[in-house]
């Protein structure tokens, strides 16, 4: 038999998580979701170099995670351990990956990292079968009936089930063939589901050779979200937040880090930003951490004029260094005008940005006060914020 390459997919962004860190590096087992993946394969043959495909400038949180199990550094002794920083798609970063293995004429197994629950016998009979077939991934038999779908949300085509599967990874191959495969993939355009599909597409490549099927398990599932990993306990904490300034004339006025040209800005002690402030509480008390008055008194002359991104960010810090992760934030702004709308989308982007997380777990939206109290009359502005923060 050829000699073994493995490529752990872990270059995405895991947004979907709502947690503003990357799955395969959330703690599972003694380890994390990505050294429970490494260890299986690692255990289960003789892999001579292991790839791992890891997003831009993330080597350290990387190399930390594989090794969070302390037998994967026994595991891997004699062998080329690589760090490659993978591209826009999976198939990108798949193909810097394998273009990286130094031995050509060998089998690689490709296989998504978030998937820690593959078994042995899964991973020994992908690469018997690759062996003998040239490819080899496995699949299982889908339980409902399955479809083909027209774009006006009719039934198409009735598909025959049981000539139906749901492919997994690993996904096992001659490692000349699929590189070649993948040269002719990434000179058009248009994106690939898998590797198999690939190798499916360039028969004048592989000589025709079809990929083999081998049984695959409902157990071997992939890691979207935090319920996903077993035992995993969520605590989660809600917080509300309110802050309303006064609007005079002179000042600049301030939503969620972003400058919004008007007549009137708020007046207070920092440059006013009355929704950061109200943000800032919320968070401070989900976390039972205080107020925003108590972290930054206002008798206080360093914070006078201060940015209130950097407020928010301070108080990031500490939240984030108790163990909390925001799920989302929903805000609501009380004002006459200007109008908010046209604003919108960069008011959420910078409270994103600020937070470091994904813009999918932050939405604003403003109402006027129908020229009611001191927010009616254009004298004042005022903002809510609820929010949910979970600690795993």
């Amino acid at each position: 038999m050829k000699s073994l390459s493995l490529v752990l997919a872990a270059a995405g962004s895991s947004t979907r998580m709502g947690l503003g860190k990357k799955k395969e590096y959330l703690e599972m087992a003694g380890g994390t979701v990505l050294s429970c993946a490494a260890r299986i394969f690692l255990e289960a043959a003789d892999f001579s170099t292991v790839i791992i495909a890891i997003p831009q400038n993330g080597q350290e949180q990387a190399k930390k995670a594989f090794f969070a199990d302390p037998e994967i550094k026994k595991l891997v002794q004699g062998k080329n351990i690589l760090f490659i920083e993978g591209g826009n798609t999976r198939q990108s970063s798949v193909y810097r990956a394998i273009k990286a293995i130094p031995e050509k004429d060998s089998i690689v197994l490709i296989h998504d990292a978030a998937r820690p629950f593959v078994s042995k016998e899964i991973i020994q009979n992908v690469i018997k079968a690759s062996d003998e077939h040239g490819a080899a991934a496995p699949g299982i038999p889908p339980v409902d009936t399955q479809k083909e779908i027209s774009t006006d949300g009719t039934i198409k085509r009735h598909l025959i089930r049981k000539e139906l599967c749901a492919i997994q990874t690993p996904q096992a191959f001659s490692l000349k063939e699929l590189l070649e495969c993948h040269k002719k993939a990434s000179e058009i355009d248009f994106e690939y589901t898998d590797d198999t599909e690939i190798w499916d597409s360039y028969p004048e490549i592989t000589g025709g050779k079809k990929v083999f099927v081998v049984e695959g398990s409902k157990d071997n599932k992939k890691i979207t979200f935090v319920q996903d990993i077993p035992g995993k306990q969520i605590m989660t904490k809600i917080g509300i937040g309110t802050d309303l300034h006064r609007l005079v004339e002179g000042r600049k006025l301030f939503l969620g880090g972003i400058e919004i040209p008007a007549e009137k800005g708020e007046y207070g002690h920092s440059d006013g930003d009355v929704l950061l402030h109200a943000i800032s509480d919320a968070l401070l008390g989900a976390a039972g951490l205080g107020d925003i008055g108590s972290y930054f008194p206002p008798e206080d002359l360093k914070w006078k004029d201060a940015d209130s991104k950097d407020l928010l960010k301070k108080i990031w810090i500490d939240i984030r260094n108790e163990g909390w992760q925001l799920n989302n934030l929903d805000c609501v702004v009380e004002t006459e005008k200007p109008k908010f709308l046209p604003w919108r989308d960069k008011v959420i982007e910078s409270i994103a940005k600020t937070l470091e997380v994904s813009k999918d777990q932050i939405f604003v939206k403003a109402k006027t006060n129908e020229k009611q109290d001191s927010v009616g009359a254009g004298n004042a502005i005022k903002a809510y914020c609820v929010c949910l923060l979970e600690k795993h």
